[in-house]
């Protein structure tokens, strides 16, 4: 009885915003939220995301085809990523490697992955640099810019006062 009466209440509500749409709180909803997209803001932030997205992709290349493997040849080992220090026992049936970092971890074996964790923060570590040179960039503009502002020059009084006292003389 208890569920029959949670159900009529839910069908009462689907029924109640059914009844809302076609009185054309639909239309001004779509209206709204057309407006809130296509708001300068709400544009500029999909863009920077799918930017983002893209240099991040840029950046872990960067990381992982270009930094790592000079530091993996200076430290003579070959895949930095895939070391680890395992916490724990492999399951009786695991048949793989002990050194794979990949199938341990995907048999669950507790392990602590210092390599990826080391790839991971120098990764973060060059993005962050490299968002850091663009905001001081940013910031150098805008204060160029506000202090070209600053200085609009004379006034219109200015103006006025110097052409009046250059018509006495």
């Amino acid at each position: 009885m208890v569920a029959f009466a949670t159900t009529s209440l839910d069908y009462f509500g689907f029924f109640m915003h059914l009844h809302a749409f076609r009185n054309g709180k639909a239309i001004y909803m779509l209206n709204e939220f057309k407006a809130f997209i296509l708001k300068g803001n709400v544009l500029d932030l999909a863009v920077a995301v799918i930017i983002g997205a893209a240099f991040a992709t840029i950046t872990t290349s960067l990381t992982e085809d270009v930094i790592m493997p000079i530091v993996s040849a200076l430290f003579g080992v070959p895949d930095f990523s895939g070391m680890f220090i395992l916490l724990g026992s492999p399951p009786a049936d695991y048949a793989g490697a002990m050194t794979d970092y990949a199938a341990l971890k995907e048999a669950g074996v507790p392990m602590l992955g210092w390599g990826q964790f080391l790839t991971v923060v120098i990764n973060f570590i060059i993005l962050a640099f490299i968002i850091f040179m663009i905001v001081r960039y940013a910031n150098k503009v805008m204060k160029k810019a506000e202090e070209e502002a600053a200085d609009p020059g004379p006034s219109e009084i200015d103006l006025l006062t110097e052409i009046r006292d250059s018509l006495k003389k």
